[in-house]
């Protein structure tokens, strides 16, 4: 016994020294870590690196820039699968230890022991957000001892709830995807709250790994990875036999999902985020979180792109076939090296399932097909697809999902080839005139299954502004922007041809015109030594119509009498007048030339101007910005821009409206020249170039067609109180569009404010003091005799107004006029070229 005594004497002396041992160990440790650990409480306010993401005035998703894709979110909106599911992967204990796992530390201290290297760290969920958010992901003793420490901290100041929210809003899960939120984005397209219980085990598979079990690249191995997650969460008792079943079922259904954009408008996010890099110039521009609220309107947004994009592939239609992209593509490559993921073997074990694959519905293997077909782009709403049949007038393609779609013939038979801008070849007599199997070509839906289609080479712009303070309400700069980024709609300038006679008119009106005026529409000739030869201008109809008066003359768009208008007034008054409602002067040609529209702008440029008529005759700013706020919401930029207030008194500078006060917007042209304008630009739609509009059946709206030399511009801008929108259709390199303005353009407008005033009030302007209707001749546009037959009424300024001997015309309309350039002539088409 006494033996036995002294044996247990110095065990205890033993182990009380270990433990003594230890304690100093630990204690020297704590002492020497200490000072170097981080303060935990920044925890609390931790700044996630977020991008910078760009809204519509109604907090829509338009655009986003950052290196990192995170959505951060709240721990009760986390599912509560995903947490049994990260819990049964990651830490099982982690609701019930102290921030370590005396176990898993054990665990791997042994491996560490057995193997001489790190197997695993024994880590847990608190240690990976100590290691994540405050220390380096360096693989050494000192680290772990500071996560320990770190770990063992924050249990005592953060709940199990913030450190689980820390943890998943952390994590890489590949991909771009940093947390769980923009991972459901990446792999699965959806919302967090939308994925299955199999889906979210295939996230929690990710943040051992996220290269290695990545189901997109590696899926079997995340296959593996996920189901055992799914079994863990079985035997801990978290999901019963049934919803095990059902998950470990569930075919892999990750594919790679770009941004989730709500509103596709991305033109604008890009002219959104160039500004505000110049406006803030910040080095955190992109990780900070900056949320950018813009004027955008998403059902403008949305509308216009449909608009615009159906207007240029109804021309590409209406000028013919091209031919396709590629020809004779064999649906199958023998003995190749690289399979089609879909189609590997073992696709059944990943539980893919066959009735996606092509091949097994038709009996033929088409993989070498879809595998073109996915390396194929896509542009807006057309789609690469492979003929599959072409006999007759049978077409039969494939697409990259492996579908087959047959193409009616009445959806084919636009296609005849094209020639010249002008002219088609012959109809078509069979699909094979055109197509044949193997060949790429592109489909586009319509209201009843799919057409034949192309991706058109003409390409245009679109935009729209509220007149009432110029803010951007839709923008397009092309067909399509990863097609080509260039920003047609502001950036460079198209001759602007005869959308630009408004502003000649006005002038010629705000100097003793009327709108009864008459100016001889006649041939002259412009001699001029520079040139190699006298320059003529005509009507693009070649035809000379005499005296006409103004009203009549815009809205057949007659070019001489827009000469004559500019030599009479001046052209430099007409700049004054294009400066004072925002056009640079300096972009504006100082000879005869502007009458026809030779200045060179964008479509920016030309709402702009037209937002002036629109609204009456105030100066408003494009802008596309209406605020900036901080991840947090504080406001770090509110646009001030001025803004209409036609109840003002003159004296007024700055008006509160939406409870932010605004400057007030300059009035810079006489309201009843613009009354005037507005009347007279209705009658564009009522009687001339831009009678499609009539359509619309709305007494409210107005605009002007614009056509340049040899058509290569075509353009429509016009308006209502509430709406301007400018459109532009023509070819990067300028060249023959065979079309006016009134059929390339003015389509793509028609569709836009169709959709936007539907159902709306008619808004007309109200007719301003001073103004007076008169019944005059409309031959002489002097006043009528009583009870003459076919007098008109016209609207004068009440000074202006005609009396029984006046004469209409303040100024001679004869004479030559030197010095106009011939290339800069601009042409517009006749009312007949716009009826049909």
């Amino acid at each position: 016994m006494n033996v036995l005594r002294k044996m247990i004497k110095w065990l205890t002396y033993f182990l009380l020294a270990g433990v003594g041992g230890a304690g100093v160990v630990g204690l020297s440790i704590v002492l020497y870590l200490g000072p170097q650990l981080p303060d935990i409480e920044q925890l609390r306010n931790f700044q996630l690196q977020t991008p910078l993401r760009i809204f519509t005035r109604d907090e829509k998703l338009i655009g986003e820039f950052g290196e990192k894709r995170r959505n951060p979110v709240t721990y009760d909106e986390i599912p509560q699968a995903y947490i049994q599911a990260i819990l049964a992967a990651e830490d099982t204990r982690f609701f019930s230890h102290s921030g370590i796992d005396i176990k898993g530390l054990a665990r791997a201290f042994v491996q560490l022991a057995q193997s001489g290297r790190i197997q695993s760290g024994g880590s847990t969920i608190t240690m990976q957000v100590a290691r994540n958010y405050l220390l380096t992901l360096d693989q050494t003793f000192t680290r772990k001892f500071k996560e320990i420490l770190i770990a063992l901290q924050m249990e005592k100041i953060l709940s199990k709830e913030d450190i689980m929210a820390l943890y998943v809003n952390k994590i890489y899960l590949g991909n771009r995807a940093y947390g769980i939120d923009a991972a459901a984005e990446v792999y699965y397209g959806k919302e967090l709250h939308e994925l299955s219980l199999a889906q979210l085990a295939m996230i929690a598979g990710l943040p051992k790994a996220p290269s290695r079990y990545n189901p997109i690249v590696n899926p079997r191995r995340a296959l593996l990875r996920r189901n055992w997650i799914i079994q863990r969460m079985f035997d801990l008792n978290m999901i019963d036999k049934d919803s095990y079943d059902q998950a470990v079922r569930e075919p892999i259904t990750a594919r790679y999902h770009g941004l989730q954009r709500e509103v596709e408008a991305p033109y604008v996010a890009e002219m959104v985020r160039k500004e505000v890099a110049e406006r803030m110039g910040r080095d955190d521009l992109y990780t900070a979180g900056y949320r950018v609220y813009t004027t955008v309107d998403s059902k403008a947004q949305t509308v216009a792109n449909a608009a615009l994009i159906d207007g240029l592939l109804a021309y590409d239609k209406r000028h013919g076939w091209r031919g396709g992209q590629q020809r004779d593509i064999p649906p199958f490559v023998e003995e190749t090296e690289e399979k089609n993921s879909i189609y590997a073997d073992g696709e059944l074990d990943l539980g893919i399932s066959p009735e996606t694959g092509a091949e097994e519905a038709v009996g033929e293997n088409i993989s070498n097909w879809l595998k073109v077909l996915r390396r194929a782009p896509s542009f807006s709403k057309v789609q690469p697809a492979i003929v599959s049949l072409a006999e007759g007038k049978k077409l039969q393609v494939v697409n990259e999902e492996g579908e087959y779609i047959d193409i009616p013939w009445q959806a084919v038979t636009w296609a005849s080839r094209y020639r010249t801008p002008v002219w088609k070849g012959p109809k078509l007599k069979a699909v094979t005139d055109i197509v044949r199997r193997g060949d790429l070509v592109y489909i586009e839906p319509l209201e009843e299954g799919w057409g034949l289609s192309q991706i058109p080479e003409i390409q245009g712009a679109f935009v729209s502004l509220s007149p009432d303070d110029g803010g951007v309400m839709a923008l397009l700069g092309g067909f399509n922007f990863y097609q080509n980024k260039f920003n047609r709609a502001y950036q460079g300038g198209r001759q602007a041809g005869s959308v630009f006679k408004p502003f000649v008119y006005m002038t010629a009106l705000m100097n003793g015109y009327t709108a009864a005026s008459l100016v001889n529409d006649a041939p002259v000739v412009f001699e001029d030594v520079s040139l190699e030869s006298a320059w003529r201008p005509s009507n693009s109809s070649g035809k000379f119509y005499g005296p006409t008066r103004l009203r009549h003359a815009l809205y057949q768009s007659r070019n001489l009498v827009s000469i004559r208008l500019m030599q009479s007034v001046g052209v430099e008054q007409v700049i004054e007048l294009a400066q004072s409602v925002g056009f640079n002067p300096e972009e504006l040609p100082a000879n005869l030339s502007l009458s026809l529209g030779s200045a060179e702008l964008s479509p920016l440029n030309i709402a702009a101007g037209y937002s002036v008529i629109a609204n009456g005759g105030y100066k408003v700013t494009p802008h596309l910005i209406e605020r900036i706020e901080s991840s947090t919401g504080e406001v770090l930029f509110q646009a001030s821009t001025p803004v209409v207030c036609k109840q003002c008194e003159a004296s007024t500078l700055r008006v509160v409206r939406d409870g932010i006060e605004r400057p007030v917007a300059p009035k810079v042209l006489d309201e009843r020249v613009v009354y005037i304008m507005h009347s007279m630009l209705k009658d564009v739609i009522k009687k001339g170039t831009g009678r499609r509009a009539l359509v619309l059946k709305r007494n409210d709206i107005a605009g002007k067609t614009g056509t340049t030399n040899d058509r290569h511009d075509a353009w429509f801008s016009g308006f209502n109180q509430d709406l301007v929108a400018t459109v532009w259709v023509g070819f990067d390199k300028p060249q023959a569009t065979g079309e006016y303005g009134g059929k390339a353009a003015l389509p793509v407008w028609i569709d836009y404010m169709g959709a936007m005033l539907e159902g709306k009030p008619e808004s007309n302007m109200l007719q301003p003091p001073g103004i007076v209707t008169v019944k005059i001749d409309p031959a002489t546009g002097r006043i009528a005799r009583p009870g003459q037959t076919g007098a008109i009424f016209e609207v004068f300024r009440k000074e202006l107004a005609p009396r029984a001997t006046s004469v209409q015309s303040p100024a001679s309309t004869s004479g030559t006029m030197p010095g106009m350039p011939a290339e800069a002539v601009v042409e517009e088409g006749p009312a007949a070229e716009a009826l049909f």
